[in-house]
């Protein structure tokens, strides 16, 4: 069956020059949501906890709920409590929601810097401290997320600046110490002095990360490798097809097999009759939901180290590669 490797070194390499922009590994919080990016939840939970990482970012209660043993501090991204929770924090990303979480519940206060997607608005940070005093929860954090990180137009500026001034202004009015972190991967890349509490990191940390500017980033190394077995093989002539479709014709005898290994899986079905693997092997045909065509007659080939190059033919990003890996793949940590 197709499978996937992790390299802990690779994992490791990434997490030491992460450690370095920040200046203390104790600020590095690994987003794991969507199954570490498709890497697995628990295969990264268990490397990081190893290399000394103590705090997790996820999506979901469930997800916290599943590594929260690994690390002492988990925020949940997207989602409310029933109960509140010594370890895990919350986000508030809507004045409305306010009143919706528990007592005691842990939480942190997202700010919408120019994003527009999540976050209450910087005019409702006053009535925002206020209900969630009212409420009895535990304000801990207050961040914001970059839109554009990775895109010189000027955005991340104006968001960095925004931050900046909502920093400023809680200071001023809280008595209580607050901690503040925005950097996503891309920003801590592009920080030449990070001076937050906490850095959230993902791509970076699995080495996808697109950011040619800077130098750091170029010294990341991918940690997922995926792998797909022969289910059958055969010779075709010149002229017969291959697949669903026929959109592929032999242009001369060739060796075509398949391997298990399709969109049903994760395989996107747009590389089809273009993607190349790792090793050079062409796709013959559409991939179809369980397996696909190479022009190989190889017992194993390997299908790619590197999501970026899987996403240039995708027309797509890496991220997309990665989380569409279904979780039932073996994975294993070399």
């Amino acid at each position: 069956m197709a499978y996937i490797t992790l390299n802990k070194n690779h994992l490791f390499n990434n997490l030491d020059i992460i450690a370095k922009l920040t200046c203390d590994k104790d600020k590095i919080a690994l987003v794991l949501k969507d199954n570490a990016y498709g890497h697995g939840m628990l295969e990264v939970a268990t490397m990081a906890k190893e290399y000394g990482i103590k705090k997790a970012v996820v999506q979901s209660n469930a997800e916290a709920e599943i590594i929260q043993e690994y690390f002492e501090y988990v925020l949940v991204l997207a989602d409310i409590p029933k109960v509140a929770s010594s370890k895990i924090r919350y986000t508030i990303n809507d004045i409305k929601t306010i009143k919706k979480f528990p007592k005691d519940t842990k939480v942190e206060l997202k700010v919408n810097t120019g994003m527009n997607r999540n976050g209450i608005e910087i005019h409702e940070l006053d009535s925002s401290l206020s209900l969630i005093e009212k409420q009895g929860l535990e304000l801990e954090a207050v961040f914001t997320h970059h839109a554009c990180a990775d895109e010189l137009d000027g955005v991340y500026e104006l968001q960095k600046k925004n931050f900046e001034l909502v920093k400023d202004g809680l200071k001023s009015k809280s008595q209580k110490s607050l901690r503040f972190h925005s950097c996503n991967s891309a920003a801590l890349f592009r920080e030449t002095s990070f001076d937050e509490d906490m850095v959230r990191v993902g791509i970076a940390a699995y080495g996808c990360l697109e950011l040619p500017s800077s130098s750091k980033a170029t010294e990341l190394k991918p940690v997922l490798s995926l792998y797909a077995q022969k289910i059958s093989s055969r010779e075709i002539n010149a002229g017969e097809g291959v697949g669903y479709g026929a959109t592929f014709s032999a242009d001369k005898k060739m060796i075509v097999s398949n391997y298990d290994f399709g969109y049903g899986d994760g395989f996107l079905r747009v590389c089809s009759n273009s993607f190349y693997t790792k090793d050079g092997v062409k796709i013959a045909g559409r991939v179809s939901m369980d397996n696909s065509s190479f022009l190989s007659d190889e017992d194993e080939l390997f299908i790619f180290s590197d999501a970026r190059d899987v996403a240039q033919f995708a027309n797509t990003i890496s991220y997309e590669v990665l989380t569409s890996l279904k979780a039932n793949i073996k994975r294993d940590i070399i």
